[in-house]
């Protein structure tokens, strides 16, 4: 995450996506989240690359895990448009940190704390970490379980676009049995990473094909930091001793388990870690409890590691409002209020085009619009299927709830 956090820096990210934008998109339930006013967004970025430091060398660890999940958890929900796969993963984890005593052993907190000190942690810091990572692995491979992966798509497209990149490899990329052998075998390593890094005899063969899957993603997609959080990620299946052994320090030996009874306080701890678990693993399937494609609706497609998945594209938007009371209408110049990220990733999104309308009613109701309505004529495709509406154009979206419940004025997808 410090290396995040200099590449915002570095590319001025932080204005781009935070400061700059007039309106944020959130997600349903976050819409009190909201970044800084003016240059605090820089200070608040600077603080979280100050609190990465201090997790890594185990300073004041345990305060330091808490305030890092918080700064990054404001990030995070303020801006809907940047939401990456990565960037929940880093939230999930940083969240399981303030639970796990990482700082017991090559911390500054045990150098001057002896009382910490300790080469020992109960074994399910280890395993939840473990999970945090498989869950990425296993639910993306359930992903791929759809009619557009299994037929190549839209990984032909890309592909495609790429063949020119690789001077070897690339001249197979527009190959059918390429892109069939590729789609398949990111099913497969997906599905099958778990199980073959936790057996003993294929941990190494599989963290060297995961290495390798990795690598190659890095080289083909922008994916920012992922490819490289996952490949050392990874390493958490490897036996906990290995960094000891690589550095030469002496191992010591493991101490006799003792039977201990659970406190109180240490129930409740673990009981908030279960149903944490427990929503982890049922939010990436929430997607089957409502009707269509989720690459096309996009319900149930975030927080459930649909990586990937679609290629969408939209030919025409117009949004249009329109004065009740005098008939009049008029077209919305939505470049007033949004960034160019903000109107690509809205533009095939329907819960962030709703959200849109709900803030163009407002502002229209604050000019002295008491009924606005507010309408969208938006043609869209997904995965190289022929143009169709996204949202019926007659329906006003000023006055559609944004629930949680399935979209009634989303069109079905055709075909």
């Amino acid at each position: 995450m410090l290396w995040e956090v200099f590449r915002y820096f570095e590319h001025d990210w932080i204005s781009k996506y935070w400061i700059d934008p007039i309106f944020h998109f959130t997600y349903y339930g976050f819409d009190w989240v909201k970044p800084w006013p003016g240059d605090l967004m820089y200070v608040h970025f600077a603080a979280m690359g100050v609190l990465s430091v201090c997790i890594m060398v185990g300073f004041k660890y345990r305060i330091c895990a808490i305030l890092f999940f918080l700064a990054f958890s404001q990030i995070f929900f303020s801006e809907q448009s940047r939401y990456l796969n990565h960037f929940y993963l880093i939230w999930l984890v940083s969240f399981i940190l303030i639970f796990i005593p990482a700082n017991r052993s090559l911390s500054i907190d045990s150098w001057f704390n002896k009382k910490i000190r300790t080469d020992f942690i109960s074994a399910y810091s280890l395993w939840l970490l473990r999970i945090l990572v498989g869950i990425p692995y296993f639910f993306g491979g359930i992903a791929k379980l759809n009619p557009d992966w299994l037929a190549g798509y839209p990984l032909r497209f890309w592909l495609e676009s790429e063949a020119d990149t690789f001077p070897l490899l690339g001249q197979f990329f527009t190959e059918e049995w390429f892109v069939m052998f590729f789609a398949y075998s990111a099913l497969f390593v997906d599905l099958l990473a778990v199980p073959f890094l936790l057996w003993r005899r294929s941990r190494i063969f599989a963290y060297a094909i995961l290495v390798s899957f990795h690598l190659l993603n890095a080289q083909l997609f922008s994916i920012g930091i992922f490819p490289w959080f996952m490949i050392f990620a990874t390493l958490i299946f490897f036996v906990p001793s290995w960094p000891r052994v690589l550095k030469r320090f002496k191992v010591a030996k493991k101490p006799k388990s003792k039977i201990t009874t659970l406190t109180k306080n240490q129930k409740i701890v673990l009981s908030l870690i279960l149903i944490f678990l427990v929503v982890q693993i049922t939010l990436p399937l929430r997607h089957y409890a409502y009707p269509g494609n989720v690459s096309w609706t996009e319900e149930g497609h975030n927080f459930a590691w649909h990586m990937k998945l679609r290629d969408k594209d939209t030919l025409f938007m117009e949004f249009t409002a329109t004065d009740p009371s005098t008939g009049r209408s008029w077209t919305v110049d939505h470049d007033e209020d949004l960034t160019a990220r903000q109107e690509s990733k809205m533009s095939t999104r329907p819960d962030m085009i709703l959200q849109y309308s709900h803030f163009l009613a407002e502002k229209y109701r604050s000019q002295g619009y008491e009924d606005i309505e507010i309408r969208v004529d938006i043609t869209s495709s997904v995965n190289g299927r022929d143009y169709q509406k996204l949202i019926y154009p007659n329906v006003d979206l000023a006055k559609e709830p944004r629930t949680l419940l399935p979209k009634s004025w989303i069109v079905p997808l055709e075909n």
